[in-house]
């Protein structure tokens, strides 16, 4: 998101009530000038920050770059402006405080936070005014997006106003000043504070996910499916230090020196607002640490204020007009303003990890409570099988002996009377109806009894049915154990099949590493060009080819690995999260790519965006090492080298030479960079992505191995330069002498490494082939260099490339006929 701001000027003068700024040149004549705000001595310093400073630090809590300058003659006011801490009046507060104020008061303590940086510029040099022993920050700049940033400078993180202004006071405390003749405490340094500003954008729509598993229990994960947007946004406030001229300060000796510096850096500042308000192509920004750390002000990104501030002496006049001029140019420049956005990430990987620990948590309790659960049915089932059938025996018994009591009853009763009968047979008709009675209340009897009978054997029924009913729920529940017991057991065997595999394959690529560091150690004198053990891609330009016989048999246990695990596991192994298991999974896919037949399949299947993958995130020195030697094989192919530059590969190679101190990790990466310089579609990208800057950066190392990559490098890029000059696609001079690579090259024309050497001097001979860039071969001193590889060289086709280069050329005959050098 882009919005565009005309920079804000403010000028703190001592009589004037409007917008408008009136400067008497005498008595009678006098000039006028416009400005978006005038303020007079008596302004508050509560009035001056909100005219000036308060819609800036408005814009940085939304998100947007800020900055606050003051510029002026040296004791017309501007440290009072911008720094004053207020500590005896809280009114006198300066402009660095009040914000402060106003952005911790803004900020969320939970999901905001805010930082600061305190540095001042003195003599050149960036020095950390938290930290004083950190006298000499370096500046860098990404190659991409051309920002600049101090990696070097302290960054404190603020929670309170009263720690902000303890860092105030310490870094008022280191800051440099001198008793001048205009100012008894002379600001001698360039003041600047940089406040960052990290902000959680809320209200994001969020969704509710639900997960189901296979019983038929669900819970519910409520969160963001979006990461989270962060706001990343920087306020700079600097304390310019004073124009002054020398016979007014009265400055001298060490004082005088650094006069000389503040005039230096401020006028690279106006040249800067000249080109900007001219609209002119080429803004001299990096003629001074002041104006590449002001980059992002001007012309820049950001939302910025300019306080102009002058004095009321007549004396002065010269330099309030100065002043006022800077003022009214510095209004024409326009400021594209950009919103920075960019989605946490991290907060929300960390965010979905506790969910997902939540989610295993509730699954091990829902899984127990099964477990449990069945457990208690079964043991349910169990008793209430035991009771019934305890209950029905105990019936049962009971309704026999009774049943069994009341026959015996009823026999005993009968006998009785049968017995009465015979005896008084005189009574038998009397009683025979009492007989027939009898007969019939004995037969009702024993109806009751079967009733009684076929009642207990019903409820014997019922009871039985309710055991085989319980049966079946044991029956049931067991087998849900034994199911749920397989399936432990299936993840069980899974797990150690997973598991004895990765041990083989570990085993595997601990083998085979240890035979390629045998291999290494056997191949470390096969000269300097070599990049990688068994790779000798990177080797036939530098010496001849070897037996087939030897070389075979050193790569037959990678082909083996190659054949028995294959190519898919192997790059799989490059995600591992154990280190030991990567660095052995990268030299074996760096093994792999030394044989041309292994290239197409290692990039067909994501091998070449593994191994940049890895070398953008890995900080392992081993793993970046291969990795770089693993690429520059797979640079020796054309269709490769359109993958590496379509991929970032030329970026990422120039962020590890930068980065990387070990001698071998540069070469690796030196050689990569040097095949691609060897193609001729690739020359500008190559430049324009700090290829060619990076290879220069690497000679800093000055291990022999690496100046031979780099010198091959060159000689490459200077082969293919000099080809499209000859075929007419190339007009103009060599990139390799913009980038200044011309004096390296001179310097090294004779070094006493025979590789070196050799590759220097054909860069050399090949820029020399093309006529724009004699004048410079001759005002470097190369063309020396040139008459000596023509006469010396022990190459003989080098010799003769010299001198026909010599010969060729009218701008180098005429000079060597000046010098009296003949052929």
């Amino acid at each position: 998101m882009q919005k565009s701001w005309r920079q804000m000027q403010i000028l703190v003068i001592v009589l004037n009530f409007s917008q408008r700024l009136r400067l008497r040149k005498n008595n009678w004549e006098s000039e006028t000038y416009e400005f978006d705000e005038v303020l007079t001595d008596f302004s508050s310093q509560k009035r001056v920050y909100e005219v000036v400073a308060k819609p800036v630090v408005e814009s940085v809590m939304e998100g947007y770059n800020g900055t606050v300058m003051a510029y002026g003659q040296t004791g017309t006011g501007k440290t009072f402006t911008l720094g004053r801490l207020g500590e005896e009046d809280t009114a006198a507060r300066g402009i660095m405080v009040r914000a402060m104020e106003d952005i911790l008061a803004d900020i969320t303590p939970g999901t905001d936070s805010v930082s600061v940086s305190y540095l001042q510029l003195y003599m050149e040099m960036i020095q950390d005014l938290l930290d004083p022993v950190n006298d000499n920050i370096a500046i860098v700049e990404d190659p991409r997006t051309g920002d600049v940033s101090l990696p070097g400078a302290t960054v404190v993180e603020v929670r309170d106003q009263k720690s902000f202004v303890d860092l105030l006071r310490v870094g008022e405390a280191h800051r440099v000043a001198a008793n001048t003749k205009l100012n008894t405490e002379s600001s001698r340094s360039h003041a600047i504070l940089m406040v960052n500003v990290r902000r959680s954008v809320k209200g994001r729509t969020e969704m509710d996910v639900s997960i189901s598993g296979e019983n038929g229990l669900s819970s519910s994960l409520v969160g963001s499916l979006r990461p989270p947007i962060v706001r990343k946004s920087k306020l700079v406030v600097v304390d310019l230090a004073g124009s002054e001229r020398i016979d007014k300060s009265g400055s001298e000796g060490h004082t005088l020196e650094e006069a000389k510096s503040i005039n230096l850096s401020l006028s690279a500042l106006g040249k800067c607002i000249n080109a900007l308000a001219e609209s002119s192509p080429h803004v001299p920004v990096r003629d001074s640490k002041l104006t590449r750390l002001l980059k992002d002000s001007f012309g820049g990104t950001a939302r910025t204020s300019l306080v102009v501030t002058i004095g009321p002496s007549p004396r002065h006049r010269g330099e309030t007009t100065s002043t006022i001029m800077f003022g009214q140019r510095a209004m024409k420049v326009e400021n594209m303003v950009k919103l920075k956005e960019e989605f946490d990430y991290k907060s929300l990987c960390r965010k979905l990890d506790i969910e997902l620990d939540k989610l295993i948590a509730e699954n091990e309790r829902q899984r127990k409570h099964f477990d449990d659960e069945v457990e208690r049915i079964r043991a349910e089932a169990q008793c209430r099988i035991a009771e019934a059938e305890r209950e029905c025996k105990i019936t049962l018994e009971n309704e026999k002996m009774k049943y069994h009591e009341e026959y015996l009853d009823s026999i005993r009763i009968l006998e009785e009377k049968w017995k009465v009968h015979q005896q008084s047979p005189k009574k038998q008709n009397k009683e025979a109806e009492s007989t027939s009675n009898d007969t019939g209340e004995v037969h009702n009897l024993l109806q009751n009894e079967k009733m009684l009978r076929q009642s207990a054997e019903d409820e014997a029924s019922d009871l039985k049915n309710q055991i085989s009913h319980w049966k079946k729920l044991e029956a049931t529940a067991t087998a849900e154990i034994i199911k749920l017991q397989k399936m432990l057991d299936a993840e069980a065997s899974q797990k150690e099949k997973l598991e004895e595999e990765i041990g083989v394959l570990r085993s595997q690529l601990l083998q085979m590493s240890m035979e390629a560091d045998e291999t290494r150690s056997l191949d470390k004198g096969d000269g300097p060009g070599k990049i990688f053990p068994g790779l000798d891609s990177l080797v036939s330009q530098t010496r001849g080819s070897q037996p087939r016989e030897q070389d075979n048999g050193q790569k037959q246990p990678i082909a083996k690995l190659f054949e028995q695990v294959g190519l898919q596991k192997i790059l799989s192994l490059l995600e591992s999260e154990e280190p030991d298991v990567r660095v052995h999974a990268v030299k074996v896919v760096a093994n792999l790519a030394a044989e041309e037949a292994n290239q197409e399949k290692i990039v067909e299947a994501g091998g070449l965006t593994s191994l940049l993958m890895l070398l953008r995130s890995s900080e392992d020195e081993t793993i970046r090492r291969v990795a770089a030697g693993a690429i520059a094989n797979l640079a020796m192919n054309e269709t490769n080298q359109d993958l590496i530059m379509a991929q970032g590969g030329v970026t990422l190679l120039s962020m590890t030479a930068s980065d990387a101190e070990d001698p071998q990790t540069l070469r690796m990466v030196a050689g990569a960079i040097a095949n691609l310089c060897g193609n001729d579609k690739l020359q500008t990208r190559l430049r324009v992505e700090g290829g060619i800057k990076a290879l220069l950066g690497m000679v800093r190392c000055g291990h022999p191995d690496v100046l031979a990559q780099v010198a091959r490098g060159i000689a490459n890029f200077a082969k293919c330069e000099s080809r499209a000059a000859t075929q007419g696609n190339k007009m103009g001079k060599s990139l390799l002498i913009d980038d200044g690579a011309l004096p390296w090259i001179v310097k090294n024309a004779n070094n006493e490494a025979a590789p070196i050497r050799r590759h220097i001097e054909l860069a050399l001979c090949h820029l020399a082939q093309h006529e724009v860039n004699s004048k410079d071969i001759i005002n470097e001193g190369a063309l020396w260099e040139l008459v000596r590889i023509s006469r010396d060289c022990s190459r003989e086709d080098i010799r003769n490339l010299a001198y026909r280069t010599l010969t060729s050329s009218p701008t180098l005959e005429a000079e060597m006929r000046r010098l009296g050098i003949k052929m």
